[in-house]
C-alpha cells in the first residue's frame, strides 16, 4: 500500500513538475499603447537631438556614406557610415509620427502624420526644417500603427507600438497563457511582424543626386518628382526646387498599396493583390500598363532589366497563407507573366545586386542566391539568429535592418557574407 502510495505521488509530482517547467514559454508582444497628440504638438515638436540608441526600427535609406534608419513614429537616427566596419550615431532628428523619407541633394522629405516635412541636412548635427506641405497624408498612412486625425478638434489619435519579451506560464490542458498581455499581439517564435547628402566625401559640389531605399519604401524620387503612397493613392510631389516642396497630381492606384520601386521611366507598385506597372516617361502623371495579379499577401518588388522579383508572404494584415518568391517576366509591359515561384519561409523586403538576391525571411533571417537563371535560382547562403525586415544592396556592402538592430556585411563573396558591423536594439522592456 505504501509503495503504491509513493508511485502515485510520484506521478502527481511529475505532472505537477510539466505544468510549471514545461509550459512556460518566452513570447514577444507588440504592444499598441494609445495617445493623442494636438496638431501643435506634432507641428512644433520636430527639433535635432543627442544620438540615441535603436528601439523599434523601421524603414532604412543611405546616401552619400550617410546611414538613415527610421525609429517608427519618433524620427531618424543619423549615421555617418562611411567606415563600414564602424558606423557612428550622429544625431537624432525627431519627427512625430515619421515612416518614411528620401533624399534630394541636401534636402531630406519625411512624412509627419498628416504632413509633408523637408530639412536641410547639410549639417547632420544641427538639421533644420526648410519646409512643410500640410495635411497631404490620409490616415494610417504607414506601417507601425493605425492613426486617424479629428479636423473639428484638431487633435491625432496614434499607438505607440512597442516589442515586449515576456516569459509567461501557459495552462498545461488548453495552451493558454496564464500571463498578461494588454493591447497587444502575440507573435510566435516564427512569427514576422535610403535615395545622395551634399557629397561629404568630395571637395566640389555635387551635381542634382538622390539616396536610395529598400523595398519596403512608400517614397520614392524621379526626375523633378518625389512619389509618395498610401493604402489607396500615389500622391506626387513637385521638387523642381527641392527645398520647396509643392503639392501635385494625386493617382488612385486601388487599395492595399504597400511598396514603390522606381525603375528606369517606370514605376513598380506592390500590393496586397498583385504588382502594378505605371510608365513614368511623363514624370508628373504616372499611367497604369498593367497589373500582375497574385494572392493576396503582403509584397515588395525589386526590379532588374526584364525581371520582376516579387516577394509574397502572409501576414496579419495581409490576411494571405502564401510565402514564396514570384520571378515575373516584365519584357513586355504591358503583359507580365510568371516564369517561376520559389518557396520561401516568411519573406520581407528583397534586394538586387544582378546576380546577386538577397531576401529577409523575417524571423528566419536572411538568405542570398544566385539569379543568374530565373528558372534555377540558387540559394547560396542562408543567416539564421536574427529577425530580417528589409536590405539595400550598396557596393558590395549589404545594408540590413529588422526588428534586431541594423547589419552590414560584406557580399565579396556571395556565398560567405561576413559581418562588418551591427548596431543592435536597446529596448526598456527586459523579459520578465
Amino acid at each position: 500500500m505504501k509503495r503504491f502510495f509513493y508511485v502515485l505521488l510520484g506521478i502527481l509530482l511529475v505532472g505537477l513538475n510539466g505544468c510549471t517547467d514545461k509550459c512556460k514559454e518566452t513570447r514577444t508582444f507588440r504592444q499598441f499603447t494609445p495617445r493623442t497628440f494636438t496638431l501643435a504638438q506634432v507641428r512644433q515638436g520636430v527639433q535635432t537631438e543627442q544620438a540615441r540608441t535603436l528601439v523599434n526600427p523601421g524603414k532604412i535609406y543611405t546616401k552619400d556614406g550617410f546611414l538613415l534608419i527610421n525609429e517608427i513614429k519618433e524620427g531618424i537616427h543619423i549615421i555617418d557610415n562611411r567606415n563600414p566596419a564602424s558606423p557612428k550615431m550622429v544625431s537624432f532628428l525627431r519627427i512625430p509620427g515619421n515612416g518614411d523619407m528620401a533624399i534630394r541633394n541636401n534636402i531630406l522629405y519625411a512624412d509627419s502624420f498628416m504632413d509633408l516635412v523637408a530639412f536641410d541636412i547639410s549639417d547632420p548635427q544641427n538639421i533644420r526644417e526648410v519646409n512643410r506641405v500640410k495635411d497631404v497624408f490620409p490616415n494610417g498612412q504607414f506601417d507601425g500603427g493605425y492613426w486617424s486625425l479629428n479636423v473639428q478638434q484638431e487633435l491625432i489619435n496614434d499607438q505607440k507600438v512597442e516589442y515586449v519579451t515576456q516569459t509567461v506560464n501557459t495552462d498545461c490542458e488548453n495552451g493558454m497563457t496564464n500571463g498578461g498581455c494588454i493591447n497587444c499581439m502575440v507573435f510566435d517564435s516564427r512569427g514576422g511582424i535610403v535615395q545622395n547628402f551634399n557629397s561629404a566625401l568630395s571637395g566640389s559640389p555635387a551635381p542634382s543626386t538622390n539616396g536610395t531605399g529598400g523595398s519596403m519604401a512608400r517614397f520614392t524620387l524621379y526626375d523633378k518628382y518625389l512619389y509618395t503612397v498610401s493604402q489607396s493613392d500615389l500622391q506626387l510631389f513637385d521638387i523642381k526646387t527641392p527645398s520647396d516642396p509643392k503639392k501635385g497630381n494625386k493617382v488612385s492606384l486601388g487599395w492595399g498599396i504597400e511598396t514603390i520601386f522606381p525603375y528606369k521611366d517606370k514605376l513598380f507598385i506592390g500590393s496586397q493583390t498583385g504588382m502594378h506597372i505605371y510608365d513614368n516617361s511623363h514624370p508628373e502623371n504616372p499611367v497604369r500598363m498593367s497589373t500582375f495579379d497574385h494572392a493576396r499577401v503582403c509584397d515588395p518588388v525589386v526590379v532588374h532589366e526584364d525581371k520582376a522579383y516579387v516577394t509574397l508572404r502572409s501576414g496579419t494584415t495581409c490576411q494571405g497563407f502564401t510565402n514564396q518568391l514570384d520571378v515575373v517576366d516584365v519584357s513586355n509591359l504591358y503583359s507580365p507573366r510568371l516564369l517561376k515561384s520559389y518557396p520561401m519561409k516568411n519573406p520581407h523586403g528583397l534586394g538586387i545586386d544582378f546576380p546577386n538576391l538577397f531576401i529577409c525571411e523575417g524571423a528566419y533571417g536572411l538568405k542570398t542566391f544566385d539569379a543568374s537563371d530565373a528558372m534555377k535560382i540558387d540559394q547560396l547562403e542562408h543567416l539564421e539568429g536574427f529577425q530580417a525586415y528589409d536590405v539595400i544592396p550598396l557596393n558590395k556592402s549589404l545594408l540590413l535592418i529588422g526588428q534586431d538592430g541594423f547589419y552590414q556585411y560584406d557580399y565579396s563573396n556571395p556565398k560567405k557574407l561576413k559581418l562588418l558591423s551591427k548596431i543592435p536594439v536597446q529596448r526598456p522592456y527586459p523579459a520578465s
